[in-house]
């Protein structure tokens, strides 16, 4: 047996939806396109075949008998259903497209996750997942779609697409200075804990000592887990970090970290910010964000 054989018609309950709603047969009248009179037909039909009033009439308004406000309730959710399925079968949704990228937090934190909001309004059927891990995510074997990574660009098994450059300086609180604003000798810089991030090869301070002519070897270190952990040290006032000028440009401009030594920068063309590509050949969602970041690392140079 059917069980929707004593539905009444559709056009009998769009219109007791649309007069439930406003709560007047004229306005339900006016949104259906048709007579008040005929609205009013439908609404009596319906009553007749439910066997009561759904509505108490008054001089100038309406209202819901308890049978009506119970019966409205559930004839709404039902066309509600009905609606949304119409939509879909209309017009179907394509899947979101997954993309995966790898990439450190820090990175993540200070440099992209401030400009994705350009990246998900031009593609609004991307479902990005930022991967943040220290360790390099193996693009080959498919665990994210692509990788940014910082260094010098030696990675085998992967195609690397140079991001952007990175100068390298000294940065600290103003209050690890006192008033002076800036050191006499650069070794006054090894009086303070030089903030180091964790790193399969470290290479940041040892080059940068190298240019500079700066010895070490009886400098302090204070080795943290992340570049996020080094940058909360030194705006701590714990000691002197590299700073990565990429990443903590923000935090310079905003007076939270000062250059103690702002002629003590180290610039190398190939220490930077990579894009670490498989070599077979993009899927649409990581092409189109790889066009995106190098557009906005081209434009954006802080």
């Amino acid at each position: 047996m059917d069980p929707l054989r004593h539905l009444p018609p559709l056009t009998t309950l769009r219109a007791f939806e649309a007069v439930g709603r406003h709560l007047s047969f004229s306005r339900a009248a006016d949104e259906l396109f048709v007579t008040q009179s005929a609205v009013s037909h439908q609404i009596n039909k319906l009553e007749r075949e439910l066997g009561g009033p759904l509505f108490v009439r008054r001089t100038r308004a309406i209202a819901f008998t308890p049978r009506g406000q119970a019966y409205y309730d559930q004839v709404r959710a039902a066309l509600e259903l009905l609606a949304r399925a119409t939509r879909q079968a209309r017009a179907p949704q394509r899947a979101e497209a997954q993309l995966k990228v790898g990439l450190l937090a820090s990175f993540a934190a200070r440099w992209l996750v401030p400009r994705l909001p350009a990246f998900t309004r031009a593609h609004p059927g991307i479902s990005l997942q930022l991967v943040p891990d220290i360790g390099l995510a193996d693009v080959a074997a498919g665990d994210v779609n692509l990788a940014i990574r910082y260094g010098r660009g030696h990675w085998p098994d992967a195609h690397l697409v140079k991001l952007m450059p990175e100068r390298l300086a000294p940065v600290c609180a103003p209050a690890l200075l006192g008033r002076r604003r800036q050191v006499k000798s650069l070794d006054d810089l090894l009086r303070h804990p030089l903030l180091v991030s964790h790193s399969r090869h470290p290479f940041e301070w040892e080059i940068w000592s190298q240019a500079h002519g700066v010895d070490l070897s009886g400098a302090r270190t204070l080795h943290l887990h992340d570049y996020n952990i080094v940058i909360e040290a030194a705006l701590g006032g714990q000691g002197v970090a590299m700073g990565r000028q990429r990443l903590v440009q923000p935090l310079l401009a905003a007076g939270a970290l000062v250059l103690p030594a702002p002629h003590a920068v180290y610039e190398d063309p190939d220490i930077g910010w990579w894009l670490v590509l498989p070599r077979t050949a993009l899927p649409e969602p990581a092409a189109a964000f790889c066009q995106w970041v190098q557009a906005e690392a081209a434009r954006r140079p802080g």
